[in-house]
């Protein structure tokens, strides 16, 4: 199992958790989830409901990665198999994302 927070901007919005490699879940932090004020982190996974899951990467996350040749040299330079999407994207969205999304890895694993 690996798990990484997600935040919104610099607001700790939930957890996105691998459980193997057939099984994700999204879950959003009760205090934001109850929050109104505070969107949702995606149109895709709506405040609606707190938990989502899924037999694979959720599309919101698999597009922050990169793709083609960006991603080839990511996975070499990083030592991480190319298919392993959840690594990929547990490396590279830390810190410099396109949109307000971070993913920071959860240390208490």
């Amino acid at each position: 199992m690996r798990k990484v927070k997600v935040y919104r901007n610099s607001k700790f919005a939930g957890e996105l958790i691998q459980e193997n490699t057939k099984s994700y879940v999204f879950r959003y932090d009760d205090s934001y989830y109850s929050n109104d004020s505070l969107p949702a982190i995606s149109l895709t996974l709506p405040k609606s409901q707190q938990i989502y899951k899924s037999e694979f990467l959720f599309p919101f996350f698999f597009n922050m990665l990169s793709e083609g040749v960006n991603r080839k040299l990511q996975s070499r330079q990083l030592k991480i198999d190319e298919k392993d999407y959840f690594a990929l994207l547990m490396e590279t969205a830390k810190y410099d994302t396109i949109g307000a999304i971070i993913i920071k890895p959860d240390k208490e694993l």
